[in-house]
């Protein structure tokens, strides 16, 4: 069962639950099971409704997106809202007609206020006590998700590593073979060098600085350049000072790959790339875009390709309720937008 259905079915069997207690608990005490069906018709879909706002709405959007101000304004609101319009429900319609009170008190009776708050938030409470814990036990999973899939991509990188520093010393002997007869073969060679250290060696960091991951892509690119030469147009875009900010290694590279595997390599026609990275107030928004050619069989994908994928999981596993990646194809063209909140 995913996680969405898993939560569907636990706020049916807690309202319902919930509506079943209040409903039957009131009709026992009092013996006016009809005045006790209304006041849960009030009661529940309230509480719901302050439940779902505060916490998938204020907490999930505002909160967790260091947007504390407006959550605070918004809980406190919605407190006031919600207690004032049970209070109005029952003191102009329950109260005078399904269950007189021998000692009636004025509308604006603040110990009656109190008591409606204590008598709603306490549901409302109980159930963020539950979200939480499902929301701890979710991040328990993903922590070890990640910890396990990090475990084998260090597996996997062992078994790469075969004799590395042979392959550097060769690559370094030829280097030095190719500079007095082709400098620009051994301009290549040395970037084919700093793409295999970085990823042998960087990718086993936790975070690289951002820079220092853009270097690797543009040897990346120059490589790729010597493949397509003027068949393609790249060009990457940085429109802040990125210098403080670290990212997981290699998270971009498969967008870039992406663009390639399932649009450059297809074109018969001049094709072009272009890379767009700017900051704003702890959000790093990277803008990877690439030209396609209509009719290709890869265009017709909708998932833009396993390496697609393999960054929305990542994502999933490091930046939880911190991160956005929307795609968009047209018909020319290919969009990756990704959005990470920085800290």
């Amino acid at each position: 069962m995913n996680a969405k259905n898993y939560s569907i079915k636990f706020s049916l069997i807690f309202w319902l639950s919930y509506f079943t207690y209040e409903f039957l608990t009131a009709g026992t005490f009092s013996n006016h099971y009809f005045a006790a069906f209304v006041k849960a018709c009030v009661n529940v879909p309230l509480a719901f409704l302050i439940s779902y706002v505060s916490l998938h709405i204020l907490f999930e959007k505002y909160y967790l997106n260091n947007k504390k101000v407006i959550f605070s304004i918004g809980i406190i609101v919605l407190a006031i809202v919600s207690i004032t319009l049970k209070r109005a429900i029952y003191f102009y319609y329950i109260y005078p007609y399904l269950e007189p009170h021998p000692f009636p008190t004025p509308f604006f009776f603040f110990p009656k206020f109190v008591y409606e708050f204590f008598n709603l938030y306490f549901i409302v409470f109980l159930y963020g006590m539950f979200y939480f814990i499902r929301v701890w036990n979710s991040q328990q999973q993903l922590l070890k998700d990640l910890k396990q899939e990090k475990t084998h991509a260090e597996l996997e990188l062992l078994k790469s590593q075969v004799q590395p520093h042979f392959i550097f010393n060769t690559l370094n002997g030829i280097y030095a073979e190719a500079f007095k007869k082709t400098p620009k073969v051994a301009n290549q060679i040395i970037k084919l060098s700093d793409l295999l250290e970085y990823t042998l060696y960087d990718s086993k960091k936790e975070n690289v600085a951002l820079i220092d991951e853009l270097k690797y892509i543009q040897n990346y690119l120059d490589l790729q350049k010597i493949r397509f030469g003027d068949k393609v147009d790249i060009s990457i875009n940085v429109y802040d000072d990125i210098s403080h900010i670290q990212i997981p290694p290699l998270l971009i590279l498969p967008i870039i790959e992406n663009c390639f595997k399932h649009g450059i390599n297809n074109s018969i026609k001049n094709s072009w790339m272009r890379i767009d990275i700017s900051t704003k107030t702890n959000e790093l928004t990277i803008k990877v875009e690439n030209s396609i050619e209509e009719g290709s069989e890869d265009v017709k994908r909708s998932n833009g390709g396993l390496g697609l994928e393999n960054v929305i999981r990542r994502l999933a596993l490091i930046y939880p309720n911190k991160h956005e990646i929307n795609m968009y194809k047209e018909a020319h063209s290919f969009l990756v937008v990704l959005k990470i909140i920085t800290e």
